[in-house]
C-alpha cells in the first residue's frame, strides 16, 4: 500500500488545518529611512515604494503603519553633514535621536529598533574609524564610539539596538555599556551573520552609503562560508545577544536552517533591498504573480526557521493577510 499525501490537500479547509508554517503581521519589522528637513518624501528609483522621509513624515508614515496592524519599525539616519567618525550618529540631537524621541512622543506603542553603524554617517561610508594605510576599518576604536551611539539612542527611548558593522566583540562591548549606563533591560538584536552581499546595492542608495573606497569584505562576511557563519552567530549569543540575524535572507537560508538548529534565541532574517528590488521589477514586467511570489518568499523565510523578518514588503504583505 502507498501512501495518499493528497488526502489532507484536497479541500481547503484541510490544508488550512495542517499547514505548518504561517504569516502574521507580528513577524514583520519594517525599515525606515530619516533624513534632516521638513516636509521631505523622497522615493527612491531602485526601491519603489520606498522614501526618504524627515521626521514630520515618518510620523505620518507611523499612522499608515498602525492602520496595517505593523508596529514595529527600524531606523536608519541619513544626516546632513558627514565625516570621518559619523559625528551626527554620536550627538543626542543628531537625526536617529531626533527622530526616536518624535515617534515615542507622538507614538509610544511603536517599537522603535534602530540600526547601530556608520556607515550613513560618514564620509567614506564605511563602518567605523578608518585605518587608512590598510583602507580598512580599526576595529577596537569603532567599539569604543559604538558604545557611545548606542548610549545617545537609549537615552532617546529606543525599544531594541541593531549595531550592522560586523565588528569582532561588538556585542559583548554594547552589553556592558548599556548594563552600566542603567540600560540593563534594553535588547540586542545582532547582526550576527551578514555577508559581503552584492544584495545590498539599492540599500546604498537609499541610505546614502556608498563606500568612497574599497568595500565591506574585510569585515563582513565571505558569502562562501558556512562554518564560519554559525560560529558568528553562536559568538554573539554568547556574548549576550538577545536575537540574531542572518542577512541577507533569500540566498541564504541553508545558513538560516543551521542557525536555528544550533540555537533557541529569536532569530530573524533581513530581507534586503536587491531582493526587494528584484521581485519589484519582475512584478512590474509581469514576469511573476507578484503578490504570490512575495508571499511565497515571506513564508519561504519562516519555513527556514526565521521567527522575525525585517522586510520593505512588510506593508504590502500586512494588505495581503487582510485578504487572506
Amino acid at each position: 500500500m502507498f501512501q495518499r499525501f493528497r488526502r489532507t490537500r484536497l479541500k481547503g479547509q484541510l490544508r488550512s488545518l495542517v499547514r505548518e508554517t504561517t504569516l502574521a503581521k507580528d513577524d514583520f519589522i519594517y525599515p525606515l529611512f530619516v533624513r534632516s528637513g521638513e516636509g521631505i518624501k523622497t522615493e527612491v528609483s531602485s526601491m519603489p515604494g520606498v522614501f526618504q522621509m524627515s521626521v514630520d513624515e515618518i510620523l505620518k508614515e507611523c499612522v499608515e503603519l498602525k492602520k496595517l496592524g505593523l508596529y514595529s519599525i527600524i531606523l536608519f539616519g541619513i544626516p546632513e553633514v558627514k565625516d570621518s567618525i559619523g559625528s551626527d550618529s554620536l550627538c543626542e540631537h543628531g537625526i536617529i535621536a531626533t527622530a526616536i524621541r518624535a515617534i515615542k512622543k507622538e507614538h509610544p506603542e511603536m517599537f522603535v529598533v534602530t540600526d547601530l553603524c556608520f556607515c550613513e554617517y560618514t564620509d567614506h561610508g564605511h563602518c567605523g574609524i578608518i585605518d587608512e594605510v590598510n583602507e580598512t576599518v580599526i576595529n577596537d576604536a569603532t567599539l569604543e564610539i559604538s558604545a557611545e551611539q548606542a548610549i545617545i539612542h537609549a537615552k532617546a527611548g529606543a525599544d531594541m539596538i541593531a549595531p550592522s558593522g560586523m565588528m569582532d566583540g561588538i556585542i559583548v562591548t554594547l552589553r556592558e555599556a548599556l548594563d552600566i549606563a542603567g540600560y540593563e533591560n534594553l535588547p540586542i538584536m545582532a547582526y550576527s551573520t551578514k555577508f559581503a552581499s552584492g544584495y545590498y546595492g539599492p540599500f546604498r542608495d537609499v541610505a546614502e552609503s556608498t563606500p568612497s573606497f574599497g568595500d565591506r569584505s574585510s569585515y563582513q562576511m565571505d558569502p562562501a562560508n558556512r562554518r564560519e557563519a554559525i560560529n558568528e552567530s553562536i559568538a554573539d549569543e554568547m556574548q549576550g545577544a538577545d536575537i540574531l540575524m542572518v542577512k541577507p535572507a533569500l540566498a541564504y537560508l541553508d545558513i538560516v536552517r543551521e542557525i536555528r538548529d544550533n540555537t533557541s534565541l529569536p532569530l530573524a532574517v533581513y530581507n534586503v533591498s536587491g531582493e526587494y528590488a528584484m521581485l519589484k521589477a519582475a512584478g512590474e514586467r509581469e514576469l511573476i504573480d507578484y503578490d504570490r511570489v512575495v508571499m511565497e518568499t515571506m513564508i519561504g523565510f519562516k519555513r527556514a526557521g526565521a521567527d522575525i523578518i525585517i522586510s520593505y514588503h512588510a506593508k504590502e504583505v500586512a494588505k495581503m493577510l487582510e485578504i487572506v
